[in-house]
């Protein structure tokens, strides 16, 4: 795999801003990016995981690397170790248990939408940024709202 691939929630503002933040501090163009929502998401899990396992997914962010598809709390350390630093101190978080770290991880995916509202379609990434996206050339999808509680 020559770029890690983060997968996100296309029409929730807080995994939109996390995507234009990881953006911002990745000049280089490490990762590349696809809404769960898309195709290419869908066949970038493919390669990975069974149809029941990508239905069984958390529905926010999820990172595929070298190492395999990664959810929840292990999915955002992942993402920030590769940042380089400061960022890849964060990656002492996986000595917490993965229990723990997932329960807080948890509360803020349940109560996304209603601390940080949602979009009615997927984000359509600027041309400058646009190769990154694995879903660029996708149409842009409605989607129906699914509240995550």
């Amino acid at each position: 795999m020559t770029h890690p691939i983060v997968l996100f929630d296309g029409v929730c503002n807080l995994c939109n801003s996390s995507v234009q933040w990881l953006i911002k501090r990745d000049p280089d163009g490490r990762f590349r990016y696809a809404s769960l929502q898309s195709q290419a998401a869908y066949d970038v899990l493919s390669a990975h995981l069974t149809k029941a396992e990508i239905e069984a997914l958390p529905d926010a962010i999820v990172l595929v690397d070298e190492a395999g598809v990664h959810t929840c709390s292990t999915a955002v350390i992942r993402i920030a170790g590769k940042l380089g630093l400061p960022w890849r101190i964060l990656g002492a978080a996986l000595l917490i248990p993965a229990v723990v770290r997932d329960t807080a991880y948890r509360i803020v995916a349940r109560n996304r939408y209603r601390w940080f509202g949602h979009k009615e379609a997927c984000l359509v990434p600027t041309p400058d940024v646009a190769e990154r996206f694995l879903d660029a050339d996708e149409p842009t999808r409605h989607i129906e709202f699914r509240d995550p509680t």
